[in-house]
């Protein structure tokens, strides 16, 4: 039994099911006219309707429903018995939303809402489904079902229906409880209004939801403030009356009047409106992200909106609220104050949520009323108010100002392209005029809010068609002078006018604006000159920003003016157009800046500087910009057409100092990140250009990084060298550099061409020429070596790395010497380890085939290599054969001038190197300062160049020198080399003397002065002592302080020399003792008593020796030594 009633009151619930489906189905497909005509007819008293109560309910469960009467009856009984019983209404309210959202937008679809403002009629069943609809959103995570709720809520909300029959309104009856109820979705609105929300393209977009969601929101927070609405939207005749209701709203004056318990509803209502500010904020924080893009002047307007949001709640939202009166003890202080936030924000809200809603198609049906009432206010407190603060700090029509231009904002900026440009042909200029008339304010909000619709509406620059196009223009041209008289003085309004005036000139296609702004920078008031070069500078900007260009003319003119603005007396504008000066077109400037940089005017200079960094930095990466500059450069010092020895002497001025640019150049190498974009270019415009020396200079500025790019050097230098061809017809003879061409242009030219690869290679330090791996350096080194060591020469024909190529030009038997020296020098640069074997091979060749220009060109490779990298002693054995070649070449005969001459020379310096080398190593600086070192043997063994060279002078031959014994008077033996060789001996000590460092001087003392203080004793032939003494001198001379411990010995040896000596030693003697006189103090001293006999000596020799010149060198020396 038990089992049976289960299962009928299943079956029960199932056919109850279906039938009230099936009766939403009848009423919700009625026409609208019909369903109102059931509804009157049904009556005040449902139950009574055509004689439906005799009807059994069983029987209505069971049987088909077809009438709208019946169906009515079934629905108001069964939402009567489902709220009794506290049953889910679901099923009423789903069907609802789902043909909401079906019939969304069309005409004569409102059955929903004449269902529920039927049902509404009873308060217990309109509390019951309005809260069963508010939990719906909550409860329910259909997206289909939050949208259809969205939409039928919303409709809700603002649903107007007309009763064919008199009966009673349920939703405007029951309109606040209704509000109270569905206020508390507005934190699940806001939910899905925020989750809604996705990017594309960096943009943050809304969906269908989302949008549905919003105006839901607005739809709910706008009827909370529906109780001051207007009965009517104003027209032209009364907008001065709704101007002035506006204002009150804005200024916080709003006083409705109301019946008491119209006032009580009106109050809670403002308060729900007040506890959802926070709310109110997020929604506009979403509406501005969704307009940003799409609807700029929108956007603005929201951003106003959002900001007056916030300060209200900074404002009022600190002070208590009835929950919490009694916690404050000035609670009616605060409460006064509380509730006018609240009132201000009710009163406010009520205009702008209704500008809004982001699908709303009736504003455009009454925007005409809206504009002009919006224009009217603006213009009346504009006329009536002044900004002038009161005594509690407010604005008197500041605010309201500021109201209107945001309903303004809101208004223009939800229109398309075609709507906006039919309003500003019929309201562009009163639109124009109004906005001006705001520039005058002093507060910020109203000019910013002014240029917004300012700009988008006079300064439009998509016109759809030619009639708004031109008036458009027209607009334009009647409003700029007006902004021009704007840019008188420096303020708010003046950095709006900028923009606007900069818009202008872009959009203004004959200019006219522009020459305008331009006559502005020759001012004599300074305000306007800064202002000119602010709507320069935001013209730039706009440009820069933009597919459409201003004309060359246009850039030319403006260039040319900024440039004049350099000179300035205002340092703001020089600092400003040096600012500027970067955005231009480089080739419109630089000439004329580079001229600048230049001038005599320290002002204009300084300025030109800073312009140029800041353009070099601007275009960093760019090597057009640097051609610019060198191509200026260029063509000033060639316009100055000045004679190359003024140049050198450093005349003509400033402008020939290239120095001036290594500022600019250290300052623009620091911007750059990748100089691989640059080197390249540059390196081939030098290539291009050989005798620009502004090139090489400035590569010289930037060598670090071409070094650190040093692969692309040397590639682009291999690349160039390996097409190069030297035409032969310039040499008279194979062994002739001499150039017999007539045509001396062509001569230049091709020495320029093959010197300029060479002069790149020059500016790069030492570092690159380390990498033993490069192959474009040194290409197959190994196999280089291995070729040079079996067969003593190297193949300078394979071209395949720079090494080979530098030595083909240092060692070619045709090539300019010029070019050969330097080629030679940079051979000097390469790793020992590739330069010593080659070169030792080279030069021995040389020196058997006496090949005197090959023999040149090694000795100079050696000689660098020598400076700039100093003695390795691992590379020993490889100078003894270079020593062994050059000994061959020193026992040459020669005369004086002869080539031979030259490279006996050469031979002579390069072993004078190699003594300075040996001499001036760590070890040997080391060793010269402990006492026990001064023993001359073992110092000189550190040294076999020294310890070769001495002995060369002092026996004629090679062997090993042993300390001397510098009271020991034994005679040496002299072998059979000839005379000649060993004055070359004496030629190599004397220019060691030249070329030793500070750091060398102690040491090489050491190492020579007592081998040569004893061969002076013992040697007999008078040449080689005179030439000994000769070198005492020379070290004396050079060497300073360093000969201290030798002093006494030095001095014996001259006294002795012009005793006993002959003429040539006498006076050598007598040099060397005038350089000891010429000595420091210390050195002085400690021959002070030698001096004295010195003096009796030099006073016979005066009078007594036979040679004049020797006569007259004594007088000098016994004057000096006799004067006090």
């Amino acid at each position: 039994m038990e089992e049976e009633e289960i299962m009928w009151k299943l079956d029960s619930n199932s056919v109850e099911s279906a039938t009230i489906g099936r009766v939403m189905s009848t009423l919700l497909s009625s026409r609208p006219r019909k369903l109102q005509e059931a509804i009157f007819r049904f009556g005040s008293n449902p139950h009574q309707t055509s004689g439906l109560n005799e009807v059994r309910v069983a029987d209505l469960r069971v049987r088909y429903i077809s009438s709208s009467d019946e169906s009515l009856w079934f629905l108001n009984k069964y939402v009567t018995d489902a709220v009794e019983k506290k049953d889910s209404l679901d099923q009423i309210l789903v069907p609802m939303i789902e043909s909401s959202l079906k019939y969304r937008g069309r005409k004569h679809s409102n059955q929903p809402m004449i269902i529920l403002n039927w049902l509404f009629q009873e308060k217990l069943l309109c509390k019951a489904l309005v809260t069963s609809l508010a939990t719906m959103i909550s409860r329910k995570e259909d997206r289909y079902i939050a949208l259809g709720w969205c939409t039928l809520v919303r409709e809700l909300l603002e649903v107007e229906i007309t009763m064919t029959q008199p009966t009673k309104n349920g939703v405007s009856e029951n309109y606040y409880a209704l509000l109270e109820i569905l206020c508390a979705c507005i934190p699940r609105l806001t939910v899905i209004m925020c989750d809604g929300s996705g990017l594309q393209d960096g943009s943050e977009l809304p969906t269908r939801l989302s949008v549905a969601a919003a105006d839901c929101f607005l739809a709910l927070t706008e009827a909370l403030t529906r109780k001051t609405l207007l009965s009517k939207v104003p027209s032209r005749n009364n907008a001065s009356n709704s101007v002035v209701a506006l204002s009150r709203i804005a200024e916080n004056k709003v006083e409705p009047v109301t019946t008491s318990s119209e006032a009580s509803n009106n109050v809670e209502l403002d308060w729900l409106l007040w506890d959802h500010l926070d709310e109110l904020i997020v929604l506009v924080q979403k509406l501005v992200a969704w307009n940003r893009k799409s609807r700029p002047l929108y956007a603005k307007g929201l951003e106003q909106v959002l900001k007056w949001l916030e300060e209200i709640k900074s404002h009022y939202g600190n002070f208590p609220d009835e929950h919490h009166k009694c916690l404050s003890l000035s609670w009616k202080t605060d409460k006064k104050i509380l509730k006018t936030g609240v009132l201000l924000l009710s009163s406010c809200w009520k205009h702008y949520s209704r500008l809004l809603h982001l699908e709303d198609h009736k504003i455009s049906q009454h925007y005409k009323d809206l504009l002009e009432q919006y224009l009217s206010g603006i213009q009346f407190y504009t006329e009536n108010c002044t900004e002038k603060r009161t005594e509690n700090g407010d604005t008197t029509g500041i605010e309201t100002r500021k109201f209107f231009l945001n309903c303004l904002s809101l208004l223009l900026g939800r229109f398309d392209q075609q709507q906006f440009d039919r309003i500003m042909l019929e309201y562009g200029i009163e639109i124009s005029n109004a906005l001006l008339s705001q520039f005058h304010s002093a507060d910020e909000d109203v000019i910013e809010g002014s240029f917004s619709i300012f700009k988008a509406a006079v300064f439009k620059a998509n016109y759809s068609s030619s009639q708004s196009r031109s008036t458009g223009t027209s607009m334009m041209d009647s409003v700029v002078p007006s902004l021009l008289d704007l840019l008188n003085e420096r303020n708010v309004t003046s950095k709006a006018v900028v923009m606007l005036v900069a818009e202008y000139c872009f959009i203004n296609t004959d200019g006219h604006c522009l020459q305008e702004i331009l006559k502005l920078l020759d001012s004599p008031n300074a305000l306007q000159r800064t202002n000119a070069v602010d709507v320069v500078r935001e013209l730039i900007r706009i440009s820069s920003d933009s597919v459409h260009v201003l004309s060359n003319s246009m850039w030319q003119d403006v260039a040319k003016r900024l440039l004049e603005r350099l000179a300035d007396e205002e340092p703001e504008i020089r600092s400003n157009t040096s600012n500027l000066l970067p955005m231009i077109d480089p080739s419109l400037i630089f000439p004329s800046l580079v001229h600048l940089f230049y001038s005599s005017d320290e002002r204009v200079c300084l300025s030109a500087s800073d312009a140029l960094i800041a353009v070099l930095k601007y275009h960093s990466e760019k090597h057009e910009v640097i051609f610019m500059l060198l191509d200026s450069l260029s063509n000033l010092t060639q316009s100055l057409d000045i004679p190359d020895s003024s140049r050198d002497k450093g005349q003509g001025g400033s402008m020939l100092d290239f120095d001036k640019v290594r500022m600019l150049i250290a300052e623009w190498s620091k911007s750059v990140k990748d100089w691989k974009l640059l080197i390249e270019p540059l390196i081939d415009k030098m290539l291009a250009e050989p005798s620009n020396a502004n090139i090489v200079k400035f590569l010289s500025h930037i060598s670090e990084h071409l070094a650190d790019n040093a692969d692309i050097v040397f590639s682009r230098v291999l690349l160039h060298m390996k097409g190069q061809e030297l035409d032969k017809s310039f040499f008279a003879r194979p062994d002739s550099r001499t150039c017999t061409s007539n045509d001396s242009d062509a001569f230049t030219r091709s020495l320029f061409d093959r010197l300029c690869p060479l002069l790149i290679i020059r500016l790069l330090p030492l570092r690159v020429f380390n990498h033993l791996q490069s192959r474009v350096l040194y290409g197959q080194c190994n196999e280089v070596l291995l070729h040079a060591s079996k067969n003593g020469d190297i193949d300078m024909n394979r071209h395949d790395c720079v090494a080979t190529l530098l030595m083909n030009r240092a060692f070619g038997k045709f090539e300019f010497e010029d070019v050969r020296k330097l080629a030679a020098e940079l051979c000097g640069r390469f790793h020992p380890k590739v330069l010593f074997p080659i070169i030792s091979s080279q030069l021995e060749h040389a020196a058997e085939s006496q090949d005197i220009l090959k023999i040149k060109a090694c000795l100079f490779c050696i000689c660098t290599s020598l400076v700039v990298r100093g003695w390795d002693p691992k590379f020993c054995n490889v100078l003894l054969k270079v020593r062994n070649s050059i000994e061959k070449v020193l026992l040459w005969r020669s005369l004086e001038g002869d080539e031979v001459s030259k490279a006996q020379h050469g031979c002579i310096d390069c072993l004078a190197l190699m003594i300075c080398a040996e001499v001036q190593t760590p070890e040997s600086i080391r060793n010269s300062s402990t006492s026990e070192n001064i023993v001359a043997g073992k110092m000189c063994s550190r040294s076999p160049t020294l310890n070769y060279v001495i002995s060369q002078l002092m026996h004629g031959k090679h062997e090993f020198m042993s300390p001397p014994k510098l009271n020991s008077k034994t005679y040496i033996s002299e072998s059979s080399f000839p005379l000649p060789f060993r004055i070359c001996m004496a030629n190599t000590l004397i220019s060691a003397c030249q070329k030793i460092s500070d750091i060398g001087r102690e040491p090489f003392a050491q190492m020579t002065l007592p081998h040569l203080v004893h061969s002076i004793e013992v040697v007999r032939d008078q040449e080689i002592r005179a030439a000994c003494i000769q070198v005492v001198f020379s070290v004396v001379y050079h060497v300073k302080s360093a000969v201290l411990p030798f002093a006494p010995d030095i001095l014996e040896v001259a006294l002795k020399s012009l005793r006993e000596g002959s003429e040539k030693e006498k006076m050598a003697g007598a040099k060397l003792m005038a350089s000891l006189m010429a000595s420091e103090d210390p050195i002085l001293e400690c021959i002070s008593e030698g001096l004295l006999e010195a003096r009796s000596l030099l006073s016979v020799m005066s009078s007594t020796d036979p040679s004049p010149d020797l006569r007259q060198l004594c007088k000098k020396l016994l004057v000096c030594l006799t004067s006090p």
